[in-house]
């Protein structure tokens, strides 16, 4: 378990990013936070693994304060994907992958090991793992951000908006491969993303946030479409619009299902007696 207590974070120019908040982040689950570039989502993030300090208050994980020990052993210790993977260019895949285990101490050859079986995990062909990254396409590369995250089997793994830079058909493909990934390896996920879709496919706890972290609503998809805060919220997620918007349009065939643009989503059932 991940909790904030009060965590503040102003930067030398005066800028809040983070004022007084406070979220419990339950264990092997995936929480989402979204929210509008510069809302904070992103510094809330790194303040787990201390690549930005808070000003005040404290984040602890399973009641350990964060900042007790090294920073170093603690990112060493917790998995971490950002957006364009953030591969170092002049390492093949494998050695991508295999950076966490030889920093801890493991040989050459039992890292190596472990990079083909991530390989495996995350969708990529052996026959890849001596490439470079710019021999890979963009999806390549996020599943071996991925997979480079997982290398250290980390119970928590830190997401920042890992899925924005490439096409839409690929990020739908990286989306389910992230949920096949949750379902099997049972990780403390902790994702950032713009894209309230994204959140809500993805999402077991979703926060929706506000400039300065401020926190608009928190909860699962189904309670926060069923019931928004707020007409913000209700107009953030679309909840009378687009996708979100169905109404029930009566066809010879029976009852369907019709989104805000008119296009049939599905058909009504109902419940067997």
């Amino acid at each position: 378990m991940i909790e904030f207590s009060q965590v503040t974070k102003r930067f030398p120019d005066g800028t809040t990013a983070v004022d007084a908040f406070d979220l419990v982040i339950p264990s092997h689950r995936t929480t989402v936070f979204v929210g509008s570039s510069g809302c904070g989502k992103t510094t809330l993030l790194r303040m787990i693994n201390r690549m930005v300090e808070p000003t005040s208050g404290h984040i602890e994980i399973d009641g350990v304060d964060v900042a007790s020990g090294s920073a170093v052993d603690l990112r060493r210790r917790i998995g971490y994907v950002m957006q364009n993977a953030g591969l170092l260019p002049h390492f093949t895949v494998a050695d991508n992958i295999a950076t966490v285990p030889r920093l801890t101490g493991q040989t050459r050859r039992a890292a190596r090991t472990r990079a083909l079986e991530l390989m495996d995990v995350v969708g990529l062909d052996r026959a890849m793992a001596d490439r470079y990254p710019s021999q890979l396409s963009g999806g390549q590369q996020q599943r071996v951000g991925v997979a480079r995250g997982l290398a250290s089997d980390p119970n928590i793994l830190l997401m920042d908006e890992p899925f924005g830079a490439v096409d839409p058909i690929v990020r739908a493909e990286l989306q389910q491969e992230l949920i096949r990934l949750q379902r099997e390896l049972d990780k403390t996920v902790v994702f950032v993303t713009h894209d309230i879709d994204e959140a809500f496919l993805l999402g077991d706890q979703v926060v929706i946030l506000a400039k300065g972290a401020q926190k608009l609503q928190v909860g699962s998809p189904s309670e926060i479409i069923e019931q928004p805060a707020d007409d913000f919220v209700s107009a953030f997620i679309g909840a009378e619009r687009g996708r979100r918007a169905l109404r029930i349009r009566r066809t010879d065939a029976g009852a369907v299902l019709v989104d805000g643009e008119g296009r049939t989503q599905g058909t009504l059932v109902e419940d067997a007696p």
